[in-house]
């Protein structure tokens, strides 16, 4: 079956190597993936913005591009969770549309999600050493149902997870909050970088490179040169 891998602007531009790393992953489990080479943003900082006709012409893009795929695997919680949540607003007041997007939706999986729902792979232990502490991104969490996945995926590499405090509470990033908000922004970020200190943990695992620029950026400010900062999909790849 043939998978879309929406890769993300992020991991694109300043992270391309995770993209390699969630080809094999996928692969591995048995897949073809194709990687449209004309596709751009999900639309997401467009609508955050306000900014709804930029946003739908970019959703309207994104169907184009990925309605062909048996799946569509983003590995990515914000950009998932705008596609898959958000995109009904967008079409809300066009049928067609409307249309297009039910055939879509179902279709959108998150990377861990995808591996443990669909391909139901069985990973081999890996030679990561742990322990880890894992950072749960809001929009994969909250919009996406994106909790035990990546900690089951974890688990069967023999990666142990040393949870930290408030594992669940944001990063402090939210895109152009972060911008918006400095301050604020800041001393959430603070607090997430003092409960991954607190873990234990010399390893924070993710799963959305927005989260991951805004912690290790941070952590790399206050003067943390030791604590790593990886996106799951490359500690399941073995390509740390």
């Amino acid at each position: 079956m043939r998978v879309g891998l929406f890769v993300t602007c992020l991991i694109d531009l300043m992270r391309p190597e995770i993209g390699f790393s969630v080809i094999k992953l996928i692969e591995g489990a048995g897949f073809e993936v194709m990687v449209p080479p004309a596709q751009t943003c999900c639309g997401q900082p467009a609508y955050n913005s306000g900014d709804r006709r930029l946003a739908r012409d970019l959703a309207q893009k994104t169907l184009r591009e990925f309605e062909q795929f048996d799946y569509i695997v983003v590995p990515s919680g914000s950009c998932g969770g705008m596609i898959r949540v958000h995109y009904g607003d967008l079409f809300g007041d066009d049928p067609e549309m409307m249309i297009r997007f039910g055939r879509l939706r179902p279709k959108v999986y998150e990377l861990t999600d995808f591996l443990v729902n669909v391909a139901k792979v069985q990973l081999p232990p890996g030679e990561f050493a742990g322990p880890v502490t894992y950072h749960d991104a809001c929009s994969g969490l909250r919009e996406l149902g994106v909790k035990t996945q990546p900690r089951s995926l974890l688990a069967q590499v023999g990666v142990t997870v040393a949870e930290m405090k408030d594992c669940e509470h944001c990063c402090g990033f939210g895109g152009t909050f972060a911008v918006k908000y400095g301050d604020i922004s800041t001393a959430i970020v603070d607090e997430k970088c003092a409960n991954i200190g607190a873990s234990g943990a010399d390893t924070v695992v993710l799963g959305d490179l927005g989260c991951m620029l805004n912690i290790e950026g941070r952590l790399r400010r206050k003067g943390d040169t030791t604590t790593r900062v990886l996106h799951i999909a490359q500690v399941l790849a073995g390509d740390v």
